[in-house]
């Protein structure tokens, strides 16, 4: 089974390249999670006008069987913890104190409540989080579904169900559930091009999140050598970013 999931949905992004994103996904009738951050407050993203038909947009793509996921509340990565996942040292979460981050989640859920956006699935911004970021959406919501970590399928962990993202990229991969996670704003027409080929080729595998079952299985060998042979990737790449 393969998912799409598409981060940084917020008012002010790459409308153009979203709406190509939209395009190619509804041709085919795949039904992605798209990353929506309640109150962006991160530089890189505030470049972007702001789209006053935000919201709007939400709502249509929702009312098309598009699933919202809360990206945490401002993206702005101000941590260099990379906590229980750290595929990145840098995260708005993880080592961060509990009250500040039960703020955020509540803070969040409130802006999209209001929207008449309730989301079941956190996406954690860089990807990063910790046992308190578990902690807080316990406290201060209903979601107990989690976008992220290395694993062959589906599982259960401290009463949250880890559905897991594997790849950047769309490609050929033989776990019986696989996540490819998109940026739309930062998309190329290379990268667009391969999706929509690949999409076209395989649509027939590709589900809705709401589609995946939701089982008791425990993180298996098998996850922890997929999840240590990824982790050392990422810890290779940090340093030959630094040399």
């Amino acid at each position: 089974m393969y998912l799409i999931r598409l981060d940084d949905a917020s008012e002010h992004w790459n409308r153009e390249k979203w709406l190509r994103m939209h395009d190619i996904l509804a041709e085919y009738r795949v039904k992605p999670l798209f990353a929506i951050i309640p109150h962006n407050e991160d530089d890189k993203l505030l470049k972007f006008p702001k789209d006053e038909a935000f919201w709007e947009t939400v709502s249509q793509w929702i009312s098309e069987g598009w699933l919202p996921g809360l990206h945490g509340y401002n993206h702005v990565l101000s941590s260099k913890k990379g906590g229980l996942h750290p595929v990145n040292l840098r995260s708005e979460f993880a080592g961060e104190p509990l009250e500040k981050q039960k703020r955020k989640i509540a803070d969040g859920l409130k802006i999209l409540h209001k929207k008449g956006i309730f989301p079941q699935i956190f996406v954690a911004p860089a990807h990063t989080f910790d046992e308190n970021t578990l902690e807080a959406l316990r406290l201060e919501s209903n979601i107990r579904i989690i976008s992220d970590t290395i694993a062959s399928d589906v599982y259960l962990d401290n009463g949250f169900y880890f559905i897991p993202q594997q790849s950047g990229m769309v490609r050929r991969l033989r776990n019986k559930v696989t996540t490819f996670c998109y940026h739309p704003n930062n998309t190329t027409d290379k990268e667009f091009a391969a999706l929509e080929l690949f999409v076209k080729k395989y649509q027939d595998e590709f589900q809705s999140f709401d589609n995946v079952e939701l089982k008791f299985r425990e993180f298996s060998f098998l996850d922890k050598i997929l999840r240590s042979m990824y982790m050392l990737r990422c810890s290779l790449r940090r340093a030959l970013n630094k040399s």
